[in-house]
């Protein structure tokens, strides 16, 4: 990968709402096309070709191409994409029915360091944890992810969050 390749790709993604759902295949293509520009198998390609899938309503089809992303060694080339892979093959899991493995793959990452994408792994976890019927759980994580960003309230809502799970 180098930046022209990465500025392609993030103009690509910047142009997704220009195709209506009839033309997901045709993002798809966009984004293919910048895929075959790397060598087979690179795991950013698998990325962003799992991405498109996923955008595009095809949490199925998205859900194998994070994992082979992940497997081929994102987060070593990229790890805020590597990031960013966990919490979408998180969601996509949990819209295959699959929310369990979404819990286990992201759990580890509340433990990560942090960076801007904290709350999403928080978020997403948390629909993970409501799909297994644990809705404590996940408010707990919501709760606390908000609690920071508040004007006011930030300690009793952080409070209130870790209440949730030792009540």
């Amino acid at each position: 990968m180098n930046q022209d390749w990465d500025d392609r790709v993030t103009a690509a993604w910047a142009s997704f709402d220009d195709y209506p759902q009839e033309r997901a295949a045709e993002f798809r293509a966009v984004i293919d096309a910048l895929v075959d520009e790397l060598p087979e198998g690179s795991p950013l390609g698998l990325f962003e070709q799992a991405c498109s899938w996923d955008s595009t309503g095809h949490s199925d089809r998205a859900a194998p191409l994070y994992r082979e992303a992940l497997a081929r060694g994102l987060s070593d080339v990229s790890g805020y994409r590597g990031r960013r892979a966990k919490i979408q093959l998180s969601s996509s899991l949990r819209n295959i029915g699959r929310a369990q493995e979404g819990v286990e793959l992201l759990t580890p990452e509340l433990n990560a360091p942090s960076d801007e994408l904290d709350d999403a792994v928080r978020a997403t976890l948390a629909l993970c944890l409501s799909s297994l019927g644990r809705d404590r759980e996940g408010l707990s994580l919501v709760l606390g992810a908000l609690a920071p960003h508040l004007p006011r309230y930030q300690r009793s809502m952080a409070a209130y969050a870790r209440a949730l799970v030792t009540d």
